[in-house]
């Protein structure tokens, strides 16, 4: 199960990045609306990552199908939230917002698996 925790810390890497590139490269590039929808996507970005994180180090003691599948929707929500929403500011074409609500069933998905394993798991 040391795939989530690789896969967090190069998604989070990937996160840092992004808010980087957000914060100097397109500040003053972007209308003001657009860099926070930027912000927005590169901020769940990171906090999904540290979510594959802990399901990895949940599964090293803890490994089940439940904690893959959460890792698995995460990593979905990422891609199509976060993902939706770098395009979106970046092309400002805003119906690829429509993509972005797809990310956060997966987000909560995720986090709804995590929480099922664990309790599953018992103490």
């Amino acid at each position: 199960m040391r795939l989530w925790i690789v896969l967090g810390a190069v998604s989070a890497f990937a996160s840092v990045a992004a808010g980087a590139f957000g914060a100097h490269a397109l500040k003053a590039r972007l209308p003001a609306d657009l860099l926070t929808i930027f912000e927005t996507g590169a901020r769940y970005h990171m906090y999904h990552s540290l979510g594959l994180i802990a399901i990895g180090l949940v599964a090293q003691s803890r490994p089940s199908v439940l904690l893959s599948a959460s890792g698995w929707a995460m990593l979905a929500g990422i891609v199509l939230f976060s993902g939706s929403l770098y395009a979106l500011a970046l092309s400002g074409v805003r119906v690829l917002g429509a993509i972005t609500p797809i990310g956060g069933v997966g987000f909560l998905t995720g986090w709804a698996l995590l929480a099922a394993a664990v309790w599953r798991s018992g103490s």
